[in-house]
């Protein structure tokens, strides 16, 4: 069976969010693309004191600056699609109040027929959780667990309660009600996120870090699916950052995922080779504009295709 493709919606500064957005989801859909991707940077500060990824002297990238909000730009696909799966992958739970978080989701779900998969993560930003977290950045695991308390509560049937370390809700009625359970994915690489994916989640959405350390955290995985006796399936999507270029990179320095579509879809086939269910490429960096992101859409969906994935 082929593994399932998904594109990642244009959020950044080159891009016309009033028509780009609309533009790309549509093309995704009419390529053949499974579903359509959104992610999230809530801000860039500008005398960072942390790395990115906390990565000590790692700059931000220049991309991240002004980066449209996940929701909003997932909702402006639902309107103009009928089939895609819409994604988040991956939004930072704790940067979100968790009621407003879980209505959102339930609520677009809803409106798009079903379509909705909740990619979830505790982020990396000190920055960030500083401007809007509802907990400290070191109870990040803590608020994850809350966000992902308040979700099953939500979206499941009325009356709803909760109550948790921030979250109260009294029995209520809360609609609307998503369509069907809406899969959740967590990001995860320490043993602690990944029994937190064993227990608490449908599947794991990591980011491509080189096909060896993808492995290993499978095998992880599997392993403490064993210890704790988890039988149903856990789904993977893998999420891709390229650096698409339309000729072929001849560097000997070239890193994983960067260079021509051909070139993408080689490193691909070794995640395949470990196995996976759903692959998202996000190829919105590197194009100057909407009309080369979806033609490097169309060649790297083409090109998977041909080479068996």
């Amino acid at each position: 069976m082929a593994i399932r493709l998904g594109l990642g919606l244009p959020q950044l500064r080159q891009y016309d969010l009033a028509q780009d957005v609309t533009d790309v989801a549509r093309t995704a859909e009419q390529i053949g693309y499974d579903s359509v991707w959104v992610y999230e940077r809530a801000l860039v500060p500008t005398a960072p004191d942390q790395g990115l990824y906390g990565i000590p002297g790692l700059p931000w990238p220049d991309w991240y600056r002004g980066m449209a909000h996940p929701l909003v730009t997932l909702t402006l696909a639902a309107a103009v699609t009928e089939r895609v799966r819409l994604g988040t992958g991956i939004v930072v739970a704790p940067l979100h109040g968790p009621f407003q978080f879980a209505k959102a989701l339930a609520t677009l779900d809803a409106a798009s027929g079903g379509r909705v998969v909740a990619g979830l993560g505790t982020g990396w930003s000190t920055d960030e959780f500083a401007a809007a977290s509802f907990l400290p950045y070191e109870e990040r695991g803590a608020a994850l667990d809350e966000v992902l308390g308040v979700c099953r509560a939500v979206w499941g049937p009325d009356p709803v309660s909760y109550e948790g370390r921030v979250s109260t809700i009294a029995p209520a009625v809360v609609g609307p009600k998503p369509v069907r359970p809406i899969p959740v994915l967590l990001a995860a690489g320490s043993t602690k996120a990944l029994t937190r994916v064993v227990d608490r989640a449908d599947g794991w959405i990591p980011v491509a870090m080189g096909a060896r350390a993808y492995a290993a955290g499978w095998r992880r995985l599997q392993d403490i699916a064993a210890e704790r006796g988890r039988s149903r399936p856990i789904e993977r999507v893998v999420r891709v950052n390229t650096r698409y270029s339309a000729k072929a990179y001849d560097g000997s320095d070239r890193q994983p995922f960067q260079g021509s579509a051909d070139q993408i879809v080689e490193d691909l086939a070794a995640y395949a080779e470990v196995g996976m269910d759903e692959v998202l490429v996000d190829l919105q960096t590197a194009p100057r504009d909407v009309r080369e992101l979806k033609d490097a859409a169309a060649e790297v969906y083409e090109k998977a295709r041909a080479a068996g994935l």
